[in-house]
């Protein structure tokens, strides 16, 4: 069934608007991959906060032509799954990079990070990047840090001092 006027403008105005809100794309081939292999990774996608579409590669490039991901125009040649990150940069990522590895028929053609057209040798840094949670946890650790430091350090003076004292005393016993 052919896609009519109307629908590849529903098509094209959704991917637009998902791309406009995207952190990252990343674009696979999924070329021999089975049906129930592909409803596998969308399940991963959706449970990972990935919106995947698979898009005619002209409608994709009218989607993406005002957004940061622009730049993948002329890399959109074959079949195609794109994925959009949309909770951080690096979900997208590390869907495809974990189904990827149980997987070889998907191979990844590009991604793009904020505007910036990256090769596909970059998904396993890009997939490495930490989550908003556990970036604000490293934060809250790096920001803990000195005070924790700053409080041993104020402790140890009367400590010292204490067992100074004692030193002293057992030194005038003895």
């Amino acid at each position: 069934m052919a896609l009519t006027f109307e629908d590849k403008k529903k098509i094209v105005s959704e991917v637009a608007a998902v791309a406009s809100e995207a952190h990252s794309v990343v674009a696979a081939e999924y070329h021999g991959l089975s049906v129930g292999e592909m409803t596998e990774l969308r399940v991963k996608a959706r449970d990972g906060g990935v919106y995947l579409r698979v898009v005619k590669n002209n409608l994709a490039k009218l989607a993406l032509a005002d957004t940061d991901f622009s730049c993948m125009s002329d890399g959109l040649v074959g079949p195609l799954v794109l994925e959009f990150s949309q909770e951080d940069p690096g979900s997208a990522a590390r869907v495809i990079n974990d189904f990827a590895k149980e997987h070889d028929k998907l191979e990844v053609k590009m991604l793009s990070v904020a505007g910036e057209l990256l090769p596909a040798s970059e998904i396993d840094r890009l997939a490495k990047l930490p989550t908003r949670d556990q970036a604000l946890a490293i934060l809250a650790g790096t920001l803990r840090a000195p005070v924790e430091k700053l409080a041993r350090t104020l402790n140890e003076v009367p400590g010292k001092l204490v067992r100074t004292v004692a030193a002293v005393r057992d030194s005038k016993a003895a």
